[in-house]
């Protein structure tokens, strides 16, 4: 079996109905803020088993408890050198799929001390602004389209 992760994975923006984003530290590059991500287990493992995990194992969420919605959205990116390493060599681009999860204000968060420092709730455009990746401030600018009903 590889060790290599595979370049396939989530994106889950968790936000509460007045559009606060939650937002996590990450703990191997302090400073830098995201949403929930991660990679699929086996390349066969459906988007949004991938984004249920991640969402527990990164928050201790249960998304199945909220409103877990697949924003349709796709972005290939640059995976960044610092963390080629991962991949399988010659891997230099991931494609990440999208999803929105919808919470109470008051749920708790457990997050993974070996992945995160800490978290915040922001505003959807502070929340955008605070982000390091590009693909995660631009699904963060979309929330408010589309929420709508």
């Amino acid at each position: 079996m590889s060790t290599h992760k595979i370049p396939e994975s989530v994106l889950v923006v968790i936000y509460t109905a007045a559009l606060d984003v939650l937002l996590l530290e990450r703990a191997d590059k302090a400073g830098f803020w995201q949403s929930v991500t991660g990679s699929k287990d086996t390349v066969d493992e459906a988007w949004q088993t991938t984004a249920i995990r991640e969402v527990a194992e990164e928050t201790g969420i249960d998304a199945l408890q909220f409103d877990l919605q697949d924003w349709g959205l796709t972005n290939i990116y640059e995976i960044y050198p610092v963390w080629r390493h991962r991949y399988a060599p010659g891997v230099t681009q991931n494609t990440e799929h999208v999803f929105g999860l919808c919470v109470s204000p008051d749920v708790t968060i457990r997050l993974a001390p070996r992945e995160h420092l800490q978290y915040l709730w922001l505003p959807w455009r502070d929340a955008a602004d605070k982000c390091f990746s590009a693909s995660n401030a631009e699904a963060i600018l979309q929330l408010p389209k589309l929420v709508e009903v």
